[in-house]
């Protein structure tokens, strides 16, 4: 997992020129059923899982995961889940490595790249049961 980081570290040290957003056909076609795993800054940033139905669960890696729900608007992929229903918009293009996500598509914000794609369940607890 490490060597993945550096890797990807290595590929996108520097800042990145805007691309071609990837369309609700484009995403759906390269997203779904996997599990992909994304990294920010060189350390693993969370894990989403692609469904059926632009149907989609999240986890920061700590097993708490959401279902949620994507979308297409103004050229952005937008994400909305159960505990969040104000939507997280996105703009996802295709890099040499993989995906590359780069929040409300502002180049000094959040930007994401895809780690590795898992063919295998993500971990999720069960609810919290309890005071």
């Amino acid at each position: 997992m490490r060597m993945i980081m550096a890797i990807l570290s290595l590929l996108t040290g520097g800042p990145l020129a805007a691309g071609e957003p990837l369309s609700a056909n484009a995403f759906d076609a390269y997203t779904r059923g996997k599990t992909l795993y994304y990294a920010h800054q060189g350390e693993t940033y969370g894990v989403e899982r692609y469904l059926p139905g632009r149907k989609v669960i999240w986890s920061f890696l700590d097993g708490d995961c959401r279902q949620g729900r994507w979308y297409e608007e103004g050229g952005m992929i937008c994400f909305v889940y159960e505990d969040r229903p104000d939507p997280q918009c996105w703009h996802f293009e295709q890099g040499p490595g993989g995906l590359i996500a780069r929040f409300e598509n502002d180049p000094e914000a959040t930007t994401l790249y895809e780690a590795r794609d898992l063919d295998e369940d993500m971990i999720c607890y069960g609810p919290k049961i309890g005071v």
